[in-house]
């Protein structure tokens, strides 16, 4: 094992292991993100933001030493296609990709594409930004090291069910229930893209109740009730540690949970791989304009919402969230 949380240099051992190896990471100027950022360029990597808002990651980049940034907003999926496209045409080669960008939504909110935010942004970004960048990833594995796809969840997925139904909680909404949902997501997108693609090493993580701004787009008492678990939570640096360790260090194993840095036993309904193989073709769906017909987005999420996916089941057949 090695120690890892929050330090900027690390051992002459790891800068070798990294130093060239390409990565980017999405949510990264702030929480585990911004210390993930901070721990892999102190180690030798070339570390690539991508953000939301170009003042603040570009001043985040510039601290840690990164080597650039892409400015995107995850809630919307064509932004999402547009910085992959970015990435692959600056930078060329990708080695580690950290799906680590997440939010909380108090209230229903649709995204400017008509997709419900938390769905959009927790789930759907981070597998239309991998699906976009598989072929970097691919050709980095034909060096011998695989290429590492690292996906932040968390143990909120135990709580989750896939309402294949209605994943957008058109009723009865919830922002529990929501964010349940797309760790769930997260754990399943992690597991089948290990199946899909045996080259690659892909692995999602719990990263411990961590004192982050997940909740900071809401007000009330839920800005509140996060404030006061931020007292008992873990340091950025130390929800980090999987993180770092799932992307840097030798880990030999895909399609695994991590919690620190240890692959743990997840819940029975992100062990469905039936479920896995249904939310990749559902997302799919979401995430493929251009389609026969040059399906615009609301054509393709009017196409997404009229798939025979079924009722309101559920992965396990359980009813409704």
């Amino acid at each position: 094992m090695t120690g890892l949380a929050g330090k900027t240099g690390g051992t002459e051992e790891h800068s070798r292991a990294l130093r060239g190896r390409r990565v980017l990471i999405t949510g990264a100027t702030g929480g585990i993100g911004r210390a993930t950022a901070q721990a892999l360029a102190g180690r030798g990597a070339d570390v690539v933001l991508l953000g939301r808002d170009p003042e603040r990651t570009g001043a985040v980049a510039r601290e840690i030493g990164a080597a650039g940034v892409v400015i995107a907003d995850l809630a919307e999926l064509e932004q999402v296609a547009r910085a992959a496209a970015e990435y692959r045409e600056r930078f060329g080669e990708l080695d580690v990709l950290v799906n680590n960008a997440g939010a909380v939504f108090l209230h229903r909110e649709e995204t400017r594409e008509g997709i419900e935010r938390t769905w959009a942004v927790n789930h759907l970004a981070s597998f239309l930004l991998t699906r976009e960048l598989l072929p970097l990833l691919r050709r980095s594995s034909e060096g011998g090291e695989p290429a590492r796809v690292v996906t932040v969840a968390s143990a909120a997925h135990v709580g989750g069910r896939l309402r294949f139904g209605d994943p957008e909680f058109k009723s009865g909404y919830s922002l529990w229930a929501a964010y349940a949902q797309s760790k769930l997501a997260n754990v399943l997108f992690a597991r089948e893209l290990a199946r899909r693609e045996p080259g690659l090493q892909s692995n999602s993580l719990h990263p411990g109740m961590v004192a982050t701004n997940l909740g900071a787009n809401n007000g009330g008492w839920t800005r509140h009730v996060l404030g006061l678990t931020a007292r008992v939570s873990l340091t950025p640096e130390q929800g980090a540690r999987a993180s770092i360790h799932l992307a840097a260090d030798p880990v030999g194993v895909s399609g695994a949970y991590f919690v620190g840095h240890h692959p743990v036993a997840t819940a029975p309904q992100a062990q469905d791989d039936g479920a896995a193989a249904r939310l990749w073709a559902l997302s799919e769906a979401y995430v493929t304009p251009g389609t026969p017909g040059g399906l615009t987005w609301p054509e393709v999420l009017r196409r997404v919402r009229a798939l025979p996916l079924g009722g309101e089941g559920e992965t396990g057949e359980s009813g409704p969230a």
